[in-house]
């Protein structure tokens, strides 16, 4: 089992920055990839951006790139969302997610653990 918490959220005004941190706890040995997600009011979880756990790779979605830079710190076993020029159109829960097995990493469906969730709100 893995447990996973998400801290950092708050809110921030159009071109603020903001970094998340999801600490993991459990089995992580086993992890292949994390990844962050976003589900804003009535509206589906859509991914955000992901990080393979050996070598550090990372993949975003086209909506945050350039904007969002996703790290990781296998020491502590933490990932972190660093997120600048923010807009109102960023503001969500955020949560973070872990998953054992190789695949999409833009499915959420296929992940495997995932953390209680921290708010973003984005004012103008």
């Amino acid at each position: 089992q893995v447990q996973l918490v998400e801290s950092g959220g708050g809110l921030v005004q159009a071109g603020g920055s903001l970094i998340l941190s999801c600490a993991t706890s459990g089995r992580t040995f086993s992890t292949y990839a994390m990844g962050w997600f976003r589900q804003a009011p009535g509206k589906e979880r859509t991914f955000v951006a992901a990080i393979w756990w050996s070598d550090g790779s990372t993949y975003y979605a086209d909506s945050v790139k350039d904007r969002f830079t996703i790290s990781r710190d296998n020491a502590k076993n933490t990932v972190y969302l660093q997120m600048n020029t923010l807009k109102p159109e960023d503001t969500a829960v955020y949560y973070c997610a872990s998953r054992w097995h190789s695949g999409s990493l833009w499915i959420a469906d296929e992940y495997d653990y995932w953390g209680q969730g921290t708010q973003v709100t984005v004012s103008l």
